[in-house]
């Protein structure tokens, strides 16, 4: 007797799993816009309701996934902006470190120059040459000095 009712349990358990499995087919069917023909016009406004229902539910999805994919792609562009400025600031050090070698080597290249000439007086001299208006201006100053 035991043994017949928990079969009569199971059977009725399978049954009733077997018609939720078809109502869930029939409904998806349905969602798909499929075998609508047999469905009345409230059950058709219901089914439309729920799609809209579940088309929302989709927008807000994606509206989320969307803002969240923008926030992080902000973080990202803030932080690589900074490591643009951090590598600016450190190329414009190595200029100046490059500019103050340049002057030192420069400087140190002028003053062995200068040097050599004192030590050997038989070293060429580079002279320069001044621009006739300059040469002609400065005889004008000197010869109004001398006149007065």
């Amino acid at each position: 007797m035991f043994t017949t009712s928990y079969t009569q349990i199971w059977q009725r358990e399978a049954a009733t799993l077997k018609q939720q499995l078809q109502n869930l087919q029939e409904s998806q069917r349905h969602m798909m816009g499929e075998e609508l023909s047999g469905l009345s016009v409230r059950d058709l406004q219901g089914l439309e309701n729920q799609l809209e229902k579940s088309v929302q539910g989709i927008r807000m999805k994606k509206e989320k996934l969307l803002f969240n994919d923008i926030e992080e792609l902000k973080r990202k562009r803030n932080f690589i902006h900074q490591q643009n400025i951090e590598l600016h600031e450190k190329s414009n050090q190595i200029q100046e470190e490059n500019m103050e070698l340049y002057k030192q080597v420069y400087h140190t290249r002028d003053v062995t120059n200068v040097l050599s000439m004192a030590e050997d007086p038989h070293a060429p001299i580079q002279l320069q040459l001044s621009m006739p208006e300059q040469h002609n201006a400065n005889e004008a100053q000197m010869q109004s000095t001398n006149l007065a």
